[in-house]
């Protein structure tokens, strides 16, 4: 039986390297991406650092594949999503942000429009 295995590696200009290889039964995530060519099209993959995956879920290089499974290769994180997101809310109250005083009591909220009056 022969599988049909989609490769893919997103990369950070918003494309993406997307191959197809036919694999034989029982062929593994690294037989498929070594099949794909991705290898050769972009050197600085490095598969004893990088994660790769099946369908979004984490899996070994041994890991074997059943037919149309898509193999993903996963770029590292510039950033952790932890950092970023309090760097983003920081941001948004240094510019003057509601955020913390909508949780605040109406009267200690300060003078509005319809108060101030």
């Amino acid at each position: 039986m022969t599988l049909r295995i989609d490769i893919v590696y997103g990369l950070p200009e918003g494309a993406s390297f997307v191959a197809h290889a036919d694999l034989h039964d029982g062929a593994t995530v690294r037989e498929a991406i070594e099949a794909s060519g991705v290898l050769a099209h972009h050197p600085e993959i490095n598969l004893t650092t990088q994660k790769v995956g099946v369908f979004g879920k984490l899996k070994p290089l041994d890991t074997p594949l059943a037919d149309f499974d898509c193999v993903e290769i996963y770029r590292p994180l510039k950033v952790d999503p932890k950092t970023a997101r309090l760097r983003r809310v920081e941001k948004t109250r240094k510019a003057g942000s509601i955020e913390r005083r909508k949780w605040q009591s109406k009267d200690s909220r300060g003078p509005t429009p319809e108060r101030a009056g």
